[in-house]
């Protein structure tokens, strides 16, 4: 098998982070061939694809096309899976994880369709090396991907192995933590670069902290791992991919980017936060500290707030909580004038009592829960909108 060949390359991602997504990939000089609502389909190497690991935020996984054909029963899937050269990727004493989706009526179980290409796998293998690879759940070593569609079905190889969600800093989540690859793609919509303060009160765990410490500090997220899907491929070349690491590490921004500072009322939270932040090499860039949100030492320089309050899911915590964002909305008024300020929440009702207009409203996803990303003008003194200026939409039109 060609690995130097050009092929489709699917970068999967959380709903909402598509835009994102692709923006990181067309940074990187990638031949965008499309993008949808989960991901973003490109041509590379699979050297090419390999090296995309280090450097995306926003992504779930890097997925090179291996084969795709009509397939019609599960007889036929394991054929053609079975035509693929799998003894040119996977060594006979390997382990192979499939992922396999099926959205067709040739079959009643997704998992079926997994199991029918595990077997096409490793027999495949066995009758050419005379050896079977064992197979399982775990998606440490190589892992195959394969989407089963009506009567289409794409084969991929998995470049990442995990879920590049997965950057091996948290240690300590503290509570419903935001997934990284989501806190990422939130500081890219603030326009978040790390020459402006970056204030983040209701901190938690400090993944939005760490984040932006690392896009201030240039850092390619995944230098903080050390293992990938590609690693266990046949034929990896471990001296190429040192090299490509050190390339990454040669990235760090020089200039000293503006202050981080992360508060939160629970010792519990900012205990956690500061071992992540340890973890994850940045805990000198970020101030951490037990306080009320509306105590958030909140510097002279103008920059961006940005709290990710919690939403509520029974009456009397939302009843609580309307409490808590119309404080939220006095913190704005109060302290933080000049400031541009972000709130992310999975409840409008919510946001309606910080009492104040939103200027965006972005629409991202927190697993199913649709949520939205206000941006707040805090304005130094009065500023009156002329009568003829329209509001800014929502970003999903409504």
């Amino acid at each position: 098998m060609d690995l130097s060949e050009k092929r489709s390359v699917l970068v999967t991602c959380a709903r909402g982070l598509a835009t994102y997504l692709q923006e990181e990939l067309e940074s990187l000089h990638c031949e965008v061939v499309s993008t949808h609502e989960t991901g973003v389909i490109i041509q590379a190497t699979w050297p090419e694809a390999c090296r995309l690991n280090l450097y995306l935020r926003t992504a779930f996984n890097v997925l090179w096309l291996l084969g795709e054909f009509r397939c019609t029963t599960a007889d036929d899937l394991y054929h053609h899976v079975s035509e693929i050269a799998w003894e040119d990727l996977i060594v006979p004493d390997g382990y192979v994880s499939v992922v396999a989706r099926a959205d067709t009526p040739a079959i009643k179980d997704w998992k079926y369709a997994g199991l029918k290409v595990k077997d096409a796998i490793v027999d495949r293998i066995s009758s050419s090396e005379g050896q079977r690879p064992d197979s399982g759940p775990e998606r440490d070593r190589v892992v195959v991907n394969v989407y089963w569609k009506e009567d289409r079905v794409w084969v991929y190889l998995n470049a990442s192995g995990r879920k590049l969600a997965d950057r091996s800093y948290r240690r300590i989540p503290f509570m419903a933590p935001m997934q990284e690859t989501l806190a990422a793609g939130v500081l890219m919509a603030t326009s978040y670069s790390g020459d402006q303060p970056l204030v983040n009160p209701m901190c938690g765990s400090g993944t939005l902290a760490i984040e932006a410490a690392l896009i201030a500090s240039g850092r390619p997220v995944g230098l903080l791992r050390s293992n990938f899907g590609l690693m266990h491929v046949k034929g990896f070349d471990a001296n190429a991919w040192k090299t490509e690491r050190v390339a990454a590490k040669k990235l760090r921004n020089k200039i000293t980017p503006a202050r981080i500072i992360a508060t939160d009322i629970d010792e519990r939270a900012i205990a956690a936060a500061k071992k992540n932040a340890e973890t994850a090499g940045v805990s000198h860039m970020i101030d951490f500290a037990v306080c009320d949100f509306a105590d958030t030492d909140v510097p002279e320089e103008k920059g961006i707030v940005l709290l990710n309050p919690e939403y509520g899911e029974r009456l009397g915590e939302v009843a609580e909580l309307e409490k808590t964002y119309k404080r939220i909305g006095d913190f704005f008024k109060k302290k933080c004038s000049g400031y541009t300020g972000y709130i992310f929440t999975g409840n409008l009702d919510l946001a309606k009592k910080v009492g104040l207009r939103a200027s965006r409203r972005i629409v991202f996803f927190n697993a199913k829960i649709e949520c939205r990303l206000l941006k707040y003008e805090m304005y130094e003194g009065s500023r009156r909108k002329p009568k003829d200026e329209a509001d800014t939409k929502d970003a999903d039109g409504s």
